[in-house]
């Protein structure tokens, strides 16, 4: 039985908006590039300090309009108990069988939220369960080729950065996009940064990692495995 691939780029993550704030960039320049681009998130939201689950669906949805992805959908974890068990890598495998990525894009793992951490690790062991003939979903076997991690928000030097000067605009607005996160509101307004400052403040972290690679704005990513370069002599960023 073939399957054609759904998407050549998945990242996942815990909660709705997570995506657009650590590789939304990415996911723009991947589709810019020619690559079909999905979204799989762990979670309805419905135990965020703000919005609703539904609200955040309607958000999501005109996030990924935004960032141009062929497909997403988001799991029915319960939102703050995302957990590591079987029955939610079988979820995960089921989804990778049908998008079939060569590359996952996974949250860093080690962070603040449990359900991001966890996800890291969720997401990892499903790409291996999902390689297993004798794990039968009724599709056939799919193992992405490349597990990433987006490091934006850890303390961590990255293995490489993703230049997305040009798509920093349509990065922002598919973030503000989610308006019962970020739009001022007395609600949860001593946890989240105010509105105005939200610009500010992404640019600049962009503009960080930007700058490591002699580029304006650059989302981080580390990778566990070795790279291989083909030719030393088209690598790019200056030593000197």
């Amino acid at each position: 039985m073939t399957v054609e691939a759904m998407a050549e780029v998945l990242a996942m993550a815990a909660h709705r908006d997570d995506v657009e704030q650590t590789c939304g960039g990415t996911l723009l320049r991947m589709k810019a590039l020619g690559y079909r681009t999905a979204i799989l998130d762990m979670t309805q939201g419905e135990a965020g300090t703000r919005g609703s689950a539904a609200e955040r669906e309607a958000e999501a949805k005109a996030a990924a309009a935004i960032l141009g992805v062929s497909w997403r959908e988001a799991l029915d974890i319960p939102d703050g108990r995302v957990e590591n068990s079987y029955e939610n890598r079988l979820k995960i495998v089921e989804v990778l069988r049908r998008v079939r990525p060569r590359v996952v894009v996974l949250p860093y793992w080690t962070g603040r939220h449990p359900d991001h951490y966890t996800t890291a690790t969720l997401g990892y062991e499903a790409c291996f369960l999902a390689g297993l003939t004798k794990v039968d979903t009724g599709l056939p076997p799919h193992r992405p080729f490349k597990i990433l991690y987006a490091s934006l928000y850890a303390d961590v030097r990255p293995s490489f950065v993703v230049d997305i000067t040009a798509h920093i605009e349509d990065r922002h607005r598919a973030l503000m996009a989610y308006a019962s996160q970020y739009a001022n509101q007395a609600q949860g307004s001593g946890l989240f940064v105010p509105e105005e400052e939200i610009r500010e403040r992404t640019f600049a972290t962009a503009r960080h990692y930007g700058l490591l690679a002699g580029v304006r704005y650059a989302e981080p990513f580390v990778q566990k495995e070795v790279g291989l370069v083909d030719d030393i002599a088209m690598l790019g960023v200056a030593s000197i």
